[in-house]
């Protein structure tokens, strides 16, 4: 449950609550998806972090709305609102080849599994395409038992991507993304990760430890990314 709010910089953002859905996590993917995806050259809102004041809930008579408020006091993620913006319709518009291969292969790089036919995750703002709502991507740091043994994993789930009919030069996106995407650029984007959305257990003692781990598996995956390139490319020749 996402909310359009006034910062204190007068700027509106759309909110993304840690005290939501997923928690956290979401917001973690939302944060390191979004920023490699920009460094790559793809556009997307403006990331930024959002304190939230618990005080805000005093006034708020819908109750589950003023839970949510309570339980993500403290530092949220919030993206540029692009007012009049419309959502992408794959039946009505279409994507220059480039663009589709480059989203088509960060979202299987980074295993976004909600950007279908069915919730686009795509808006059209002054006739630019812009990739929102990562929240969803990186679903291994939901279960990290065994996390690096799903660096290879070929996400056969790109076969519903909205954008996989268009996307003609995965070959030469891989090759080209991987020319930006370094382990600088990985170290410097999880360094991003707040040490509030990053709760030691029994497998990270400490905040340190699991932006070690973002780092080595989004370092292997990228080592392995022949896997999902393949996969993507197969899906797609059965679209064409």
């Amino acid at each position: 449950m996402p909310a359009i709010i006034e910062a204190d910089d007068d700027g509106l953002y759309v909110l993304k609550f840690r005290g939501a859905g997923q928690g956290p996590k979401a917001l973690i993917a939302e944060l390191v998806v979004g920023e490699m995806a920009r460094a790559c050259g793809l556009p997307v809102p403006e990331i930024v972090f959002v304190q939230l004041d618990a005080e805000l809930a005093r006034t708020e008579p819908d109750p589950e709305i003023h839970d949510l408020i309570v339980a993500s006091a403290g530092l949220n993620l919030a993206l540029d609102y692009l007012p009049g913006s419309v959502m992408f319709n794959p039946v009505l518009q279409r994507v220059d080849e480039d663009l589709a291969s480059a989203v088509v292969w960060m979202d299987a790089y980074a295993t976004n599994i909600d950007r279908t036919p069915r919730n686009t995750n795509l808006l059209l703002w002054h006739k630019t395409l812009y990739l929102i709502d990562h929240g969803a991507a990186l679903y291994f740091h939901h279960s990290w038992r065994n996390y690096l043994d799903r660096c290879a994993d070929p996400f056969p789930s790109i076969r519903d991507h909205v954008l996989l009919r268009w996307a003609g030069r995965l070959k030469q996106t891989d090759a080209t993304m991987k020319k930006v995407i370094v382990e600088e650029l990985i170290a410097s984007t999880v360094e991003k990760i707040p040490s509030e959305w990053l709760i030691p257990d029994e497998r990270f003692a400490c905040a340190d430890a699991f932006r070690k781990a973002y780092r080595t598996y989004l370092t292997n995956r990228l080592d392995q990314s022949q896997s999902f390139v393949e996969e993507a490319i197969r899906a797609r020749s059965l679209l064409v």
